[in-house]
Order: C-alpha cells, then structure tokens, then sequence
C-alpha cells in the first residue's frame, strides 16, 4: 500500500489502466487530448500489477480500472472522470494540480 501511495504521490496525474480496458483507453485518451502528460501503470504490463489492483479495490475503487489520481488524490474512475468533464470541473482540477497551464 505503501507502494502504491508513493505511486500516486510522485507525479500531477496517474491513472492506473489496463490495455485490454476500451474505458482505460478513453480516460487515457481525454487526458492526452487536454495535453496533459499524465503517467499511466498499465496493470496488466507491470510487475506486481496485480497487487496494485488489489491495493485499488481496498480503496474502494471498483472497477480496478481505470483509476485516476490528479495532485494525490483519488478522483475516481471513468464515471467520475467524465462527469468531472461534463460539469466542466476537471479542467480547473488539473490546472490546480499543475498538469495543465493554459
């Protein structure tokens, strides 16, 4: 847990994603449409992949994938993300975070 803490920590955005994931790669693919560079753990690529999912779902995410963090903290996973969007909050999230400056 102590792992994946330092995981989210280290940088403004992570999302933890799966390739096999259609909804991983729509998150991915809206973060790198805003230019955001975030840093993404494909869980099914990685070393101890599984236990990083397993650390998630004590997190209470569910579904394990995708999951993204913005400046540390657990935003959520593809509903939340979008409805972020869709209220127009996630831009302001990401530029406070400082992974977006324009």
């Amino acid at each position: 847990m102590e792992n994946l803490q330092k995981m989210i920590s280290e940088k403004s955005v992570v999302i933890f994603s799966k390739n096999s994931c259609c909804m991983s790669h729509t998150i991915k693919t809206l973060f790198l449409d805003f230019g955001v560079n975030p840093t993404i753990y494909e869980l099914d690529e990685i070393n101890r992949g599984k236990e990083i999912e397993h650390a998630l779902a004590q997190l209470g995410c569910s579904p394990t994938v995708p999951v993204v963090f913005i400046g540390g903290q657990l935003v959520g996973g593809a509903n939340q993300v979008m409805s972020l969007h869709l209220n127009r909050s996630l831009v302001p999230m990401l530029k406070r975070a400082g992974a977006l400056w324009l």
